[in-house]
Formats: C-alpha cells, sequence, structure tokens
C-alpha cells in the first residue's frame, strides 16, 4: 500500500540540501518546498496562538504564516492557505503541514514535506508536529561544507563560526542514528550520491517507500520550479549531477584553514568516512572549542526539554496539542 508519510530534507548548511530536496521533487509523487522560515517559529511560539480548537485562533496563526518572509516562494494563494488551515485539525502540526500539503496539490502529488538544514538540529521538535515523518540527512565532507560557507553571500566572516557549525551538525547527525528507527531516520554521503545518483537514489526510494523513478537524477530539470530565482548561491543546482565539488576544499582552503578545522572537527571526519589531510598538535583556542562544541552536544536534548517547560510556565498554559493529523500514520497516534 503507498504511503503518505511526510518527508523531511535536513543536513548541514551547503551540505547538498538543496540538490537533495530536487532530486526528491522530481519523484512523480513527492513535492518538497522551497525553504521556509515558519515551521520553527511557529512551534516556539505555539503557546501565543492559544488553543487551536477555537476557529479564529487558526485564523490568526493562519495569517500569521502568510505573512512569513518567503512564503511568497511556495506559489500559494494566501487566502487559500488561510481558509484551509482554518478548517484543519486542530493542531499545530496539522495547520504547517496543511500548507505543504497544498503545495504538494501544485503539482498533484500526494506526499508532502520541507527541507532545511536547521531541522537536523530540531529534530525532536519536528518529530513531536509530525511524528509518522520520514529524516533524510545528507551528510557532507566538513571541510568542503566550510570552504562553501565561506564564500556564501548570507554566511558569516567568521570562519570559526562555519567549522562549529558543520561540528554541531556532525554531533546531531550522529545524535539522531542513535536515537531513530531505520524507518525514520536514513543518511546518504553527499560524495557517494553525485558520484553514483542512481545507485543511492535507489536505495532512498526504498527507505520511503517508494519506486525509483530516473527523473530524479536530473534535479536540474526542476530547479526552475523549485528554486527562487533570487537565490544565486544555489545556481549549480540548475546544472547537471557532478563530482566537481567533492574535495574541492583542498583549492578554497588555506592550509590554516584547514589545520583548524581538523583540529577542531577531531574525529568526526572519520566517523563519516573522510580521511584527515594533517595531523597539526591542537591549539588551545582549538581545544577549548573542541570542549564547547562537545558541551553543546551533551546538553542539546536537556536545554530542548527545559526550553519547552520554561515556555508552559511563562504562558501559564497547558502544552497545546502539537501532533498534526494529516496523514494515516498520523490520525493513528
Amino acid at each position: 500500500m503507498p504511503t503518505d508519510r511526510p518527508v523531511f530534507v535536513v543536513g548541514c548548511p551547503r551540505s547538498g540540501t538543496t540538490m537533495l530536496q530536487l532530486m526528491l521533487h522530481a519523484h512523480p509523487r513527492i513535492a518538497l518546498p522551497p525553504e521556509n522560515r515558519f515551521v520553527l517559529s511557529a512551534y516556539q511560539r505555539r503557546h501565543e496562538f492559544g488553543d487551536l480548537r477555537d476557529p479564529e485562533r487558526r485564523r490568526d496563526l493562519a495569517e500569521w504564516i502568510v505573512k512569513t518572509a518567503q512564503f511568497g516562494d511556495l506559489g500559494l494563494d494566501p487566502q487559500q492557505v488561510i481558509d484551509a488551515i482554518v478548517g484543519a485539525p486542530p493542531t499545530l502540526g496539522s495547520a504547517i503541514g496543511t500548507v505543504f500539503r497544498l503545495y504538494a496539490q501544485r503539482f498533484g502529488k500526494p506526499r508532502w514535506g520541507d527541507k532545511r538544514p536547521a531541522y537536523l538540529r530540531n529534530l525532536p521538535m519536528l518529530l513531536r508536529m509530525f511524528p509518522d515523518a520520514q529524516i533524510v540527512n545528507i551528510i557532507r565532507d566538513g571541510r568542503d561544507c566550510v570552504a562553501s560557507l565561506k564564500e556564501a553571500p548570507w554566511s558569516s566572516a567568521d570562519i570559526g563560526d562555519h567549522i562549529t557549525s558543520w561540528a554541531r551538525s556532525a554531533d546531531a547527525s550522529l545524535r539522531a542514528a542513535r536515537r531513530y528507527a531505520p524507518d525514520t531516520y536514513y543518511t546518504v554521503r553527499y560524495e557517494d550520491l553525485v558520484a553514483d545518483p542512481e545507485s543511492h537514489l535507489r536505495k532512498l526510494c526504498r527507505f520511503l517507500g517508494e519506486d525509483y523513478d530516473p527523473a530524479m537524477a536530473r534535479p536540474d530539470s526542476v530547479a526552475c520550479l523549485a528554486v527562487p530565482e533570487y537565490k544565486t548561491w544555489h545556481t549549480r543546482t540548475h546544472q547537471s549531477v557532478t563530482t566537481e565539488r567533492v574535495r574541492s576544499w583542498q583549492q578554497r582552503l588555506t592550509t590554516t584553514e584547514i589545520e583548524r578545522c581538523e583540529a577542531v572537527f577531531g574525529t568526526r571526519l572519520s566517523r563519516f568516512g573522510y580521511e584527515q589531510s594533517t595531523f597539526a598538535t591542537p591549539t588551545t583556542a582549538d581545544r577549548v572549542d573542541r570542549v564547547r562544541i562537545a558541551t553543546c552536544d551533551r546538553l542539546a536534548p536537556v536545554r530542548g526539554m527545559a526550553d519547552d517547560v520554561r515556555a508552559v510556565v511563562r504562558n501559564g498554559r497547558r502544552e497545546p496539542v502539537i501532533a498534526a493529523r494529516l496523514t494515516s500514520g498520523q490520525r493513528l497516534r
């Protein structure tokens, strides 16, 4: 029986999440929209929207969603979205999922989902909203991610921020692999995917419970539909899949930058199958960064639970119903 579980693509920024989004969007049964900024914010502000059993509360939430930045990239009619959310089941996940379901309907597809790198470090939050979701995490050599982040027009000028971003994403990936079931969480390496798209997309389709479609190996064919023109940093998505950016860190990073990456990453590179190129002794600053990042990894789950408790106390209300009720799996929970 065909599945209707939602699909979410996650990963460190500049790890190939947009390419993978387009590969999945090219599938005849799956639609994944351009990146948005309302899902995590809605969860964090969930108490402000009140009891969603009240249709007017759902309307307030819907009106907030259609006014968020980048909502226009979805190509949806705002009033249609508002009306659909008002008529949806009274939970936060249902309201958000309704937006993605409408996007999928634009293309006549039954399965919906989303792509955003930030979801990787917020998987417990995401799975509270969509408990039957399937998570696809794309992993890329941290040095290539740092090199690409360094060149992105919207990113920090501090390379230390990029090193931290990949290290924390790597920790979140390892944590997710320990925590989630094989039918919920799946990883693919960027390098493997671009070297042999069909083979690895077939494996991904088996995880998703879908038949492989050759169109998936040609993500550039749908880039004009799912990548807004103003996102010039995604111009490569309009080209055929290639391996030319694999190990490009060797030319794009300086020797000092490579040494710093590898010193701070520690064993993370090898745990994902990447070899170190230098064995320089870590500086005191490198050791401090290692401890800081490792501490963030250990405290992340505890901090998330504490934030939830504080939100309830601060608002003086019971925790609202979160889980979506849009798919067959969600309705059975």
